[in-house]
């Protein structure tokens, strides 16, 4: 879909560090089921998903096949060194959650190990609830957002009715019509951004789904620009301003923020900072974290 991007985010293994769940009441409650748990969750990123070798990946892994660095406690035994190993993929994905409450919630604590015969559906559960918990991460964002108040009430609701769903049967969960889900949620992000980029003078820049891959965009006034999907792969935004643009499902991997100022920036995840490249100029929004490899 245009806004909430169906395009898969590299994955990522147990213990990848995701953004901080903020303490400040409000938004602390909200997030504290969204950030992932890798000591609750059976590992169900480094087996349910594919990866192929790649600039991403040292090897190749089948759907539903463990990966040879998962351990028997279902942690990651080289996570220290991923980007060293050759797994740079596996640290720029966020399952929001997802991992534990499937493993916790829907399976009662049983792993896929425990019970076999429940680790096919276990791992088609898992991407369904990954789906899900990233719509309830963007609607805590709309949340908290005050030039969003027109469609706080409408955002409550969705997001009272997708964590019912998340605490459905694996059955139900498998059921669910997820596009369409995406579809209503993304109605209310749109409506959110076009409330607060409304703030940004001048003209705004639309570069929805735009093809900007090795761009070069250092210093672009991108202040309340939409760049919702853009593929901004190896793009040069050195010192750029994206004050309030609009970053849902943009592809920033290699991205050069060095220097960059996304205060404000909507919709914005962790992950997506872990894949870009930055350093200690560059200004990141309240609630996410500068990635360590940055320097």
């Amino acid at each position: 879909m245009g806004g909430v991007t169906s395009r898969e985010t590299p994955r990522t293994t147990p213990d990848t560090t995701a953004a901080t769940a903020p303490e400040a009441s409000g938004t602390g409650r909200r997030r504290l089921d969204l950030v992932a748990d890798c000591g609750d969750c059976f590992g169900l990123c480094c087996v349910a998903l594919p990866f192929a070798k790649s600039h991403d990946f040292a090897a190749n892994k089948a759907a539903g096949s463990p990966c040879r660095n998962l351990q028997d406690d279902f942690r990651c035994g080289i996570h220290a060194s991923l980007r060293d190993r050759g797994y740079p993929g596996c640290t720029v994905f966020d399952c929001f959650g997802a991992g534990q409450k499937v493993s916790q919630v829907t399976y009662e604590g049983v792993s896929w190990r425990e019970r076999p015969k429940t680790a096919r559906q276990m791992y088609e559960v898992f991407p369904v609830m990954r789906h899900l918990h990233e719509l309830l991460w963007y609607l805590s964002d709309v949340l908290d957002l005050d030039r969003a108040r027109p469609v706080h009430r409408d955002a409550e609701r969705a997001r009272a009715d997708l964590e019912r769903l998340t605490r459905a049967s694996a059955g139900e969960l498998l059921a669910a019509d997820v596009p369409a889900i995406r579809d209503e949620v993304n109605t209310l992000l749109l409506k959110a951004s076009e409330l607060v980029r409304a703030q940004v003078p001048g003209r705004r820049k639309n570069h929805r789904g735009a093809d900007l891959v090795g761009a070069r965009l250092r210093k672009a006034d991108l202040r309340g620009a939409t760049l919702r999907g853009a593929l901004l792969v190896a793009a040069d935004l050195t010192g750029a301003d994206l004050r309030h643009a609009d970053l849902i499902g943009a592809d920033l991997r290699d991205t050069n923020l060095t220097g960059a100022d996304l205060t404000g920036a909507l919709f914005l995840t962790q992950a997506q900072l872990n894949a870009a490249r930055g350093d200690a100029t560059t200004r990141v929004p309240q609630g996410l974290n500068r990635p360590a490899h940055w320097g």
